[in-house]
């Protein structure tokens, strides 16, 4: 087994690509606890300097803790433990199956519009550079859309500016009802 590395935007986070599918729906661990969930994510908090794990659908970004050590001492240990856990085919989830969605049943016309703006322009860019946005809500009267930003965006340096300058003009430009976009953290 191969596993590529790419750089992300955020110097703290660095993106694997083990050449195969990782998760059907993008999860994004913060704590050792979360970790618990995976037998990956568990193993990959018990390296050191491990701050933050995210599995995106062909891809698993690790985000490193500044003040510890750098990539150079970290990367070997993790690209083992990504292949330790694919060769070993254990599941990357214990207990089943995980499901980011919503349920939908209650968006309205223009929530819908937006999620799947998201899901067909905005989502696959994010993705290329390790991370994930999702919908958090949609104020109707003030036109104030708020999203979550994962993986190798929570945190970034120039998310704030993806935000802005990328993700709120193209929501504007394509929903005109969004008059601003926020990040909830």
């Amino acid at each position: 087994m191969f596993i590529q590395t790419e750089p992300t935007p955020n110097p703290n986070v660095l993106k694997f690509l083990p050449g195969r599918d990782v998760s059907e729906d993008p999860r994004d661990f913060v704590n050792q606890d979360e970790a618990a969930a995976s037998p990956l994510a568990e193993a990959l908090f018990q390296l050191d300097g491990v701050k933050g794990v995210f599995f995106g659908y062909d891809y698993v970004s690790v985000t490193r803790d500044p003040a510890g050590l750098d990539w150079a001492q970290m990367k070997a240990p993790i690209l083992a433990a990504i292949m330790d856990h694919f060769v070993s085919g254990a599941p990357l989830l214990r207990g089943g199956a995980f499901s980011s969605a919503d349920p939908d049943g209650q968006d309205t016309e223009i929530v819908a519009e937006i999620k799947q703006l998201l899901d067909s322009r905005i989502r696959p860019a994010v993705a290329q550079d390790g991370g994930d946005i999702l919908f958090d809500a949609f104020d109707e009267e003030t036109g104030v859309l708020s999203l979550r930003m994962r993986g190798a965006c929570a945190g970034c340096p120039s998310s704030s500016a993806t935000l802005k300058a990328g993700v709120e003009q193209m929501m504007k430009h394509y929903v005109p009802e969004v008059t601003r976009v926020e990040q909830v953290i």
